[in-house]
């Protein structure tokens, strides 16, 4: 076991390292957010996808425009209005008068990076036909079925503030995304880095740091990355503690109406497996869940009306969840 750790570490260093450039071209463009692209990255290579929560001007198509360009990676970015329909994200047929034949015209969805700006503003039907192309891989255009490209990440973004004109995501929507991750202010420091670059007409091109072939390829290895039985038990009672917080000596008073899906355990050991990679380790440790928890969990644990009276965040949940529950 020890020279199979050794070998999976001498990989990972290796795509830490491509990482690391991938990483640092983007900053060449986005101020700050460290925390943000780093969880874009797991959830990347991990085959994920990431609903991003933020106020609107926070550089969020920026930030996934610019990582595409690091990837040579085809983007798209599709805003969700109450208008819009499934066929226009996915394509349709079109009938050609020249040769009598229908041909397929394919959406803007057959793209490596998509962005889904605003999801929260499209209709339920609109919403279902993307986040069934995110789990399936797939769409199918009037019985025709295509293979959506490889890798596939989308990002989705929601506003947190308003609420008007909105199609909130059904839970069991939600539950699709691997991550739920939020995005705040710069600091004052950062605001003025970004006005310095952003008023003084410098254009700043990013390098093409790997190609997708790469990708995939590390995407692959993050599979193989060794977590221990230890690990693997630990993830299941921090979801089993969710649901029966009773039994952990959690005391929430009443405030989880559900726990998190079986989804949560699947995505914290391969969350966990991405951001081992990220630190050169072949190998996961206790720290690497709790690094990724919150982004996993927040939109999984599902609070009742009391918790919400009471002002009580699912954050802090969680943090009372990784308490109590025993670290190997």
């Amino acid at each position: 076991m020890n020279r199979e750790i050794k070998r999976l570490n001498m990989k990972a260093e290796k795509y830490a390292e491509k990482l690391e450039k991938v990483m640092e071209e983007v900053s060449k463009v986005i101020v700050g957010q460290q925390e943000v692209m780093e969880r874009l990255i797991i959830a990347l290579i991990a085959d994920g996808h990431v609903l991003l929560e933020g106020v609107p001007g926070l550089a969020k198509t920026l930030m996934i425009k610019t990582l595409a360009d690091t990837l040579n990676a085809a983007f798209r970015r599709i805003q969700f209005t109450p208008d819009l329909l499934p066929a226009d994200i996915m394509g349709t047929k079109i009938y050609n008068h020249r040769d009598m034949k229908f041909t397929t015209q394919k959406g803007p969805i057959f793209a490596n990076f998509i962005l889904a700006d605003e999801i929260n503003r499209a209709p339920p039907k609109t919403q279902a036909a993307m986040l069934e192309a995110m789990q399936e891989r797939q769409v199918t255009i009037q019985g025709d079925t295509f293979a959506l490209p490889k890798p596939f990440f989308v990002m989705a973004t929601q506003n947190p503030i308003e609420s008007s004109g909105t199609y909130p995501l059904p839970e069991a929507q939600v539950d699709r995304f691997m991550f739920k991750t939020l995005i705040g202010y710069p600091s004052k420091e950062e605001e003025k880095v970004i006005i310095d670059r952003m008023t003084e007409g410098v254009e700043i091109e990013v390098k093409k740091v790997m190609d997708i072939k790469e990708l995939v390829e590390i995407q692959n290895f993050v599979q193989k990355i060794y977590a221990d039985e230890k690990i693997k038990e630990y993830v299941a009672s921090i979801v089993d503690a969710s649901r029966k917080p009773g039994e952990y000596g959690i005391e929430v008073d009443g405030y989880i109406e559900y726990g998190a899906s079986p989804r949560a355990s699947i995505w914290l050991i391969l969350a966990a497996k991405a951001h081992a990679l990220l630190n050169a380790r072949g190998y996961v440790l206790p720290e690497d869940i709790k690094a990724i928890a919150r982004d996993v969990l927040r939109h999984r644990i599902i609070l009742t009306y009391e918790a919400e009276a009471e002002d009580v965040s699912v954050d802090s949940i969680i943090d009372k969840i990784l308490e109590r529950v025993k670290t190997p």
